[in-house]
């Protein structure tokens, strides 16, 4: 009840009072204050015009606190100028300055992390029995080994001294059998896990190099010379631009000289007198008190330790290919016959591969459509060519060339697809059919351009969901079901050759084996032969053969009629399926 009584008195006191017996406002204004401090004393009003205490930060304060503010979750735009100027600031304020950074850099001894070519090899020894006779002529000494380079095989051999006409010796060879892809160095100071080519040393030095000159060059500091009257002259160190700037000195009586101040090369002052300046001692000259500047020495034998640089990996990386083909057939008064028609193809292929080498993971995948029309005078447009596919791969280092992967493969179609000439009754449409493989195995990889996948753990859907327009037995499906499901094993090849430089052969080969039939294997080889005229028009071949035991086809004689089984319905059997374009192509890569 006490707190229904003060209310109203503290509202009474808040509120101004008309100043009906002020004689000015100033003293309302000390007349209002003073009632309010008092309420602040009594507890009853905060006193919100308290500042808050003065800020005062210590380097590493100020980098921590700044750090949390970067967090990309408190911008809008990640990329916001005033985040990419406080990470600047963060990281100039973290590590040492770039003066000891490139001194560091241009003294390091990059021959001490060099690999020797060796290195790269593996010998393997083999030991011979041979005629003295066969080598005569050629000094061997147990203690000393020759080199003999034959037919790219490097060989190296030994035997004891003292041969005689007719005797026989011990030959040891070392014979090259392979080489290394990576090599590491057994020295616990080498600063890099491995290197992946032999003089990889003398790179980083060049690329070092490169990168402190260019930022020599580029980089430059103000320097600002005040003069008299309070006027300021802005001077470029290190800009290279050759300027100079009129400078007048003056003395405690006024009197001035002139001096012209420039930057004649890096991280240089130059000082010049005017011509026709002379001095001459003056005839008096009063008391000029001794002048001391007390100067820091400064130990520069040692340099300041460099911060390791964080770097962001790239484990990503995308490109884009897409081809379109045109042929054209164009016929007048043609005795043997023939149609006028003009056909088109586009293929769109999306890659991403992905790489993380400390945790030894890789993975590729690619999307691809391919759609064609050809067009006829009596015909009309058709649709002659229709694939929709993706086919992803990841990776595992297992041992040697080998990996543990992991493959999904898909396939089907964009629109409908008809029997021509009848096109009324559609045999394919989106979805109808789609084929779902999966897989486990090893994956061997004996170069960049070649990869063998076997994956004995292996499953191959067949998907038609709408068997009321589509006949899903034409492509292996039960009668009375929607899908098949296979348990097998696959293997997968894929090789790029390059016979000529702008010439090369992409083959994909895909084969599957159901464990129930394991002598029914289905195949499906894509062959694409590419030969470039210029940087985005090309010959392109591509051929594809399809063989599926349970994909069954109508069976006609010679006179083009249905031969009928025993069972009175039209006989039907597995073929080789076999598709080729040939044309000239307009490819974009991006």
């Amino acid at each position: 009840m006490r707190g229904i009584f003060l209310l109203p008195l503290v509202i009474s006191l808040i509120i101004p009072l008309p100043p009906g017996f002020s004689q000015e406002s100033g003293n309302r204004f000390q007349t209002d204050k003073a009632i309010l401090d008092s309420l602040v004393v009594r507890g009853m009003v905060k006193d919100v015009s308290i500042q808050g205490p003065e800020i005062e930060l210590s380097r590493d304060q100020a980098i921590r606190f700044l750090q949390k503010t970067m967090r990309f979750q408190s911008w809008k735009n990640i990329r916001d100028p005033l985040r990419t100027s406080i990470g600047q600031l963060i990281f100039e304020a973290s590590n040492p300055p770039f003066d000891s950074t490139g001194s560091y850099l241009r003294k390091y001894p990059f021959g001490t992390i060099d690999i020797p070519r060796d290195d790269f090899y593996i010998w393997e020894p083999m030991r011979f029995r041979l005629p003295a006779d066969t080598i005569s002529g050629i000094d061997l000494d147990i203690n000393r080994r020759d080199t003999i380079v034959s037919d790219s095989l490097i060989l190296k051999r030994g035997s004891a001294p003292g041969m005689k006409t007719g005797s026989s010796i011990d030959t040891t060879f070392l014979i090259l059998v392979d080489t290394l892809t990576e090599v590491t160095s057994s020295d616990p100071e080498f600063p890099f896990r491995f290197y992946r080519y032999p003089y990889q040393s003398d790179s980083i030095k060049s690329a070092v190099g490169v990168l402190l000159n260019y930022l020599e060059e580029r980089d430059s500091s103000i320097l600002n010379v005040k003069g008299t009257g309070n006027k300021e002259y802005s001077l470029w160190i290190n800009s290279k631009t050759g300027n100079v700037i009129r400078f007048w000195l003056r003395n405690e009586l006024d009197d001035s000289v002139t001096v012209w101040i420039g930057t004649p090369s890096r991280n240089t002052i130059g000082l010049y007198l005017e011509q026709g300046v002379s001095f001459r001692r003056p005839t008096r000259q009063g008391y000029v008190s001794e002048a001391r500047i007390n100067v820091q020495p400064q130990d520069k034998s040692k340099l300041v330790d460099i911060q390791k640089i964080m770097t962001k990996p790239e484990y990503w990386r995308y490109h884009t290919e897409a081809a379109f083909v045109l042929n054209q057939a164009l016929l007048t008064n043609w005795v043997k016959g023939g149609e006028n028609s003009i056909s088109t193809t586009l293929d769109i292929t999306w890659f991403a591969d992905y790489l993380n080498k400390p945790r030894l993971l890789s993975s590729n995948h690619f999307a691809r459509i391919k759609y064609g029309l050809v067009a006829s005078a009596t015909d009309g447009i058709r649709k002659n060519l229709d694939l929709l596919e993706t086919n992803s791969k990841i990776n595992h280092k297992a041992f040697g060339k080998f990996d543990f992967s992991g493959i999904m493969l898909f396939k089907t179609q964009v629109s409908k697809g008809y029997n021509y000439p009848n096109d009324s009754v559609p045999v394919s449409r989106f979805m109808n059919p789609a084929v779902l493989t999966l897989g486990f195995g090893l994956d061997y990889k004996p170069n960049k351009l070649t990869s063998i996948n076997f994956s004995p753990f292996s499953y191959k859907g067949t998907f038609v969901p709408d068997t009321a327009t589509i006949d899903q037995t034409k492509y292996g499906v039960p009668a009375n079901r929607k899908s098949k499901h296979e348990p097998g094993a696959s293997l997968m090849v894929s090789n790029e050759w390059k016979p000529l430089k702008s010439v090369s052969v992409l083959n994909r080969l895909q084969l599957f084996t159901n464990y129930n039939n394991p002598l029914n294997i289905d195949v499906d080889w894509e062959m694409i032969l590419k030969a470039n005229l210029n940087w985005f028009t090309e010959v392109r071949l591509n051929t594809h053969l399809i063989y599926d035991e349970d994909t069954k086809t109508p069976v006609f004689d010679k006179d083009d009629k249905p031969v009928t089984g025993d069972d009175g319905l039209q006989k039907k059997t597995a073929r080789v399926q076999f598709k080729e374009l040939l044309g000239l192509s307009f490819v974009f890569r991006f």
